[in-house]
């Protein structure tokens, strides 16, 4: 389905309640999003993730990456990253979105799944290095995949589709009230992107 030229409403709450997300479809044409992917995929400081969980150090297939307006530390999974500086592309991407989304940013954590054996556990983004109900604005490159809310009390779910080159906003209590997930799937062969941007709040 391409949703590049289906209209598609970016004010649309995909939430029932307690949180926002909106999701703008596809922001670039595929001859943009695939320039975008290759540059990405081939000059980005990708590493291999590691988390601490349960005393135990874990090194995820997935590969990560961390960058910001200056060596922001960021925490998450009990593990440390200070963020590199922005390169030419991620200052382009970050300036569209902004555009787009009037929300202002000044980091972005990267990843980069190799195929859809890899995905990501149900979290919230709700580390106390970030702005609390701030924006956090998602844009995808590469195999379409699934991308899954559930309530934290409630368990209601949501599934949305995120497609090459398309943009989602969380903001507002949705970290508060909600988890999110990136799915594994036998269906998915090829790579995806993802860029979080994100506000880091300076203590």
């Amino acid at each position: 389905m391409d949703l590049f030229n289906q209209t598609i409403d970016p004010t649309f709450n995909w939430l029932p309640y307690q949180g926002t997300v909106n999701y703008y479809g596809t922001i670039f044409n595929k001859q943009e999003a695939d320039f975008y992917f290759e540059k990405l995929f081939n000059t980005i400081d990708w590493r291999n993730d590691i988390a601490i969980i349960f005393g135990k150090k874990i090194i995820t297939k997935r590969k990560v990456a961390w960058y910001g307006d200056k060596p922001f530390e960021y925490t998450y999974s009990n593990a440390s990253k200070l963020a590199l500086d922005w390169t030419a592309e991620l200052l382009e991407l970050k300036k569209i979105i902004e555009q787009k989304t009037g929300a202002t940013f000044n980091s972005c954590l990267l990843n980069l799944y190799h195929d859809g054996s890899e995905g990501m556990a149900y979290h919230s983004d709700g580390e106390t290095d970030l702005l609390k109900n701030g924006a956090i604005g998602s844009l995808s490159f590469g195999a379409t995949r699934k991308f899954a809310f559930k309530h934290k009390q409630t368990k209601e779910k949501v599934d949305l589709v995120l497609d090459h080159g398309s943009l989602l906003v969380m903001k507002d209590t949705t970290q508060t009230h909600w988890l999110h997930r990136l799915p594994p799937t036998k269906k998915v062969s090829s790579p995806r992107i993802n860029l979080t941007f994100r506000t880091i709040v300076e203590k």
